[in-house]
């Protein structure tokens, strides 16, 4: 299992080998938080877990990106090393596209990201519905 530090130190190469300009607005920097984070429509039989989030807050850090460990830990910690970094770099990719779309006033990683949720959420309910007759 790879530790915090590591984890930060890796996260810290991968960003520090993308080019400047994706920072451009990125004034919060990126974080990486230790905890598990879950999606509000996790349940007892199914974690969804959050591992990476794009955040804007104008009141506050302004525009950031959130890594949460524990989460990072548990979907991905059984892989081998390789492939852990491999996950973490498409996931900090996958939120800096976030924030360039942001910038660039479009939302397209946004309606995907949520067209895969409506796909979860239809195999949830198509389960159930098997599961009731």
């Amino acid at each position: 299992m790879l530790s915090f530090s590591l984890v930060g130190e890796i996260l810290d190469h991968l960003a520090d080998n993308l080019p400047d300009i994706f920072y451009r607005g990125l004034n919060g920097g990126i974080i990486l938080l230790p905890g598990v984070a879950y999606h509000q429509e996790s349940s007892p039989d199914t974690a969804l877990y959050i591992i990476g989030e794009y955040r804007y807050d104008p009141r506050g850090l302004g525009r950031y990106i959130v890594i949460h460990y524990g989460s990072f830990m548990r979907a991905y910690g059984q892989l081998p090393f390789e492939q852990q970094v491999e996950e973490l770099r498409r996931v900090l990719l996958h939120e800096m596209t976030h924030h360039l779309q942001s910038m660039g006033g479009t939302r397209e990683l946004e309606k995907e990201d949520e067209s895969k949720m409506d796909n979860f959420r239809f195999r949830r309910w198509s389960r159930k519905q098997e599961e009731n007759k």
